[in-house]
């Protein structure tokens, strides 16, 4: 998977296909080890020794994707998991993108 261009620091309205509150945008911002990409979604990486390990992590995430009924797309590889989230509904990032990168990151992850 290609690395996805992060966000630049301001993006002018006209230049920007999504609107996304600069409420939001700031809590995005400020996550740690996210990248807010240009295309309004959040993402990150977690690497794993091995893709047993790696297959736990994704199986907690699901859980608590179905109970926020908020499904991220998931990447899983032999040595790392990548995570991108985004309201489709909604065209962008939303709280429930932050809510669920927050829980996702207080999952205990055994590399």
């Amino acid at each position: 998977m290609p690395a996805r261009a992060p966000m630049p620091e301001s993006v002018p309205p006209n230049q920007s296909p999504l609107a996304v509150s600069a409420e939001v945008l700031a809590r995005a911002r400020s996550l740690p080890g996210w990248q807010v990409c240009a295309d309004m979604e959040l993402h990150k990486s977690w690497p794993f020794l091995d893709f047993s390990a790696g297959l736990a992590f994704v199986n907690q995430i699901a859980e608590l994707a179905e109970l926020a009924q908020h499904h991220p797309d998931v990447l899983l590889r032999y040595g790392s998991v990548s995570v991108t989230l985004t309201t489709h509904d909604a065209g962008g990032l939303t709280v429930r993108d932050l809510a669920l990168a927050a829980a996702i990151d207080a999952l205990r992850v055994r590399e």
